[in-house]
Parts: structure tokens; sequence; C-alpha cells
């Protein structure tokens, strides 16, 4: 019987590698690093801090404005970053979310996913215009006139049309807007500002008034309002307000002149020359306290919320004069005698009340 033998498998026969394909895949794995290398070179970018011109620049985006007119507005205003490199990752980041037009401020150390974050969030630069204490209607309008990028439409508007564009057609603006800090964007309104500090005094002198003391011979909030406006410019420490207060306070229950200085001077206007003579005293306006008796007519100046508290809860107090120590704070007396010992102690040829 013949012997098969099993036969050898020979061993597979490799073709040589078509040179394109070689080339191929060279290119495709070049490609992947290249693009691996840009995406990392383009994250670190994207959260890189951003070289400027100074420590802060400042730029503006105008309403309308594209994510490119933005990177150009920023470049111009002295970020120092490719101009199309910018707008281009603008308009990929976005993602179609909109920015809003205003004045901006990049500071050192800020990336470009930075800025477009603030410009997204309408990130602005608030601008701020003060109104002190003890201020007049006109220093706070002399305020709004200095404050920076304010729109000025109340410049050439009287204090009647000015109450009467806020919707208090009327009403006497003297005293009526809240002694604060008030912030703004660029390209505002001055009666915008103006709206807020009416609103927020209507605010604080309502609380107050709801939490006056029983027995005042106060009437209505206006009263109170005004009668802290002479508390405001009569307080020299802060700790003397509801004291002063009670001054004034006893006097309206027996019908006694008030007979405050600030009040007197406020009438007198521009003839006050700084000095308060004797003769002034007897200057008759609706504001001499010396002469007529009661709440002056109007208010004569911004109240801040501690005098606001204090013309409705003064202090229980025997009191009928006070005179200035010089130092700030004031003597109190029950008696005209008393008074006029602390007048020659104090303030020797003075007025007084």
């Amino acid at each position: 019987m013949p012997v098969t033998r099993k036969r050898r498998k020979s061993a597979p026969q490799h073709l040589p590698e078509n040179p394109l394909v070689r080339l191929l895949r060279w290119l495709l794995l070049t490609i992947a690093v290249v693009v691996i290398c840009l995406g990392g070179a383009f994250w670190w970018w994207t959260h890189h801090p951003m070289p400027l011109t100074s420590e802060r620049v400042e730029f503006s985006v105008p309403t309308g404005s594209s994510l490119r007119v933005a990177a150009a507005e920023a470049v111009k205003g002295g970020v120092q970053e490719p101009q199309l490199l910018l707008g281009g990752f603008f308009r990929l980041a976005a993602r179609g979310r909109t920015i809003k037009p205003g004045d901006y401020a990049v500071t050192a150390g800020m990336t470009p996913q930075d800025l477009l974050n603030k410009l997204i969030r309408g990130d602005r630069i608030v601008l701020t215009v003060t109104f002190i204490e003890g201020w007049n209607f006109k220093q706070a309008r002399a305020a709004l006139a200095q404050a920076p990028g304010l729109r000025h439409d109340t410049a050439q508007l009287s204090g009647a049309r000015i109450m009467s564009e806020l919707g208090r057609a009327g009403v006497e603006p003297e005293g009526r807007f809240f002694p604060d800090t008030y912030h703004y964007f660029r390209d505002a309104s001055d009666l915008d500002i103006l709206r807020e500090a009416l609103h927020d005094m209507d605010q604080h002198l309502a609380a107050a008034w709801a939490e006056r003391a029983p027995g005042l011979p106060l009437k209505t909030p206006d009263d109170a309002l005004t009668l802290a406006s002479l508390i405001e410019k009569e307080t020299g420490r802060a700790e003397d307000r509801a004291q002063i207060a009670g001054v004034f306070i006893n006097r309206l229950r027996i019908g006694m002149p008030l007979q405050t200085d600030p009040s007197v001077i406020y009438g007198m206007g521009e003839q006050f020359t700084g000095i308060l003579r004797h003769a002034d005293l007897q200057a008759d306006t609706p504001w001499n306290t010396y002469l007529r008796h009661g709440l002056p007519p109007t208010p004569i100046a911004l109240p801040g919320k501690a005098s606001l508290l204090a013309a409705v809860q003064p202090a229980a107090t025997r009191a009928l004069y006070f005179v200035a120590r010089g130092d700030g704070s004031s003597q109190f007396s029950a008696t005209l005698s008393e008074h006029n010992r602390a007048v020659n102690q104090y303030q020797r040829g003075g007025q007084h009340k």
C-alpha cells in the first residue's frame, strides 16, 4: 500500500506594499499630528493672557456690531492680537450668542476667552456719580453736569420741567433725591439718574414715616422730609442728630420759631456771601425761620437715611436750644439762661439757636 505524505504548507508570500498606500498612511499620520498640535496651540492661545499696550486698555463696541467688528475695536484699543485670529475665534466660540454694545475694559491677565465672555455678559465699564448728604438740588445738578459719559438731557430744563419729566409735576425738586452713589453705563441719560434717586428717596422716606414715633407735630411725610433736611444741615456729629431733631420737635409743639441758620442761608440764595450777619436774619424770605413759624415751605437739602430717621424718631429731651461747640458737636440747653451761658462759653458773638 503506497504511503501518502502530507504536503507541507508553504509560508505566505508577502507582497511588497504599494508606495501610494505607504504615502497615504504617512500623510494621514502627519495631518493628524499637525491637527493635534494646532488644536493644542489654539487651546493654549485662547487661555493664555493677551499682550496689551498698557496694564488696562479700553474700547467701545457700537450698537449692532458684529463679532469681527468687536475684535477690530479691541485690537484698535490696545489688545495686541492678530485681528483676524481674534475675530475668527469670537465667531467660532460664540456659538450664535450675541454681544452687547458699550464700553469695555481689558486688564492684564485676561485671555481671549475671558474677553469673549465679558462681551457676551455685557460686563461693560460702569461709571458713577455721587450725591452728597446735605447738598442742595443745584449742587446735585452740577455733579450730573460734570459726570463723565453721561448724556445731559436736563441741561436746558428748569427744575419744574425736570420734575414734570419725572412724573411729579408741581412738586419742588429740592430734597427729593436720595444722596448716594449711582452707577451707569456710558451714554445713559442724567434723567435716568434723577429718576433712580427720586425713587430711592421715596422708598427711604416711606420706610422712615412708617416707623415714626406717635404724637409728632408732623402731618405728612413731606413734613418729615423738610425737617430731615434741616437736621442734615445742622448736624456736625452723627450722635447729635436725634437731639437736634428733639429740639426742633419741641419748638414745633409750642409754636416757637425754629431759628435755624441753614434755612435762612438757603432763602438768601446767591446773596449769601459766606458770612451770616444779623441783618440777614431780618430779611424776610419764605425760608427765614427766625421771622416765620413752623417748617419752611420746602426742604433745603438732600437728607440721608440717618436724618430721615432722626426726624421721625427724635430724642426725648427738654432742650429748646443748641449751640455749636466748635469741634463739630453741639451743646443743648433747656432754658434761655443756660443757652446764653453756653453761647458765651463756646461761641461768643456767634449766631445761635
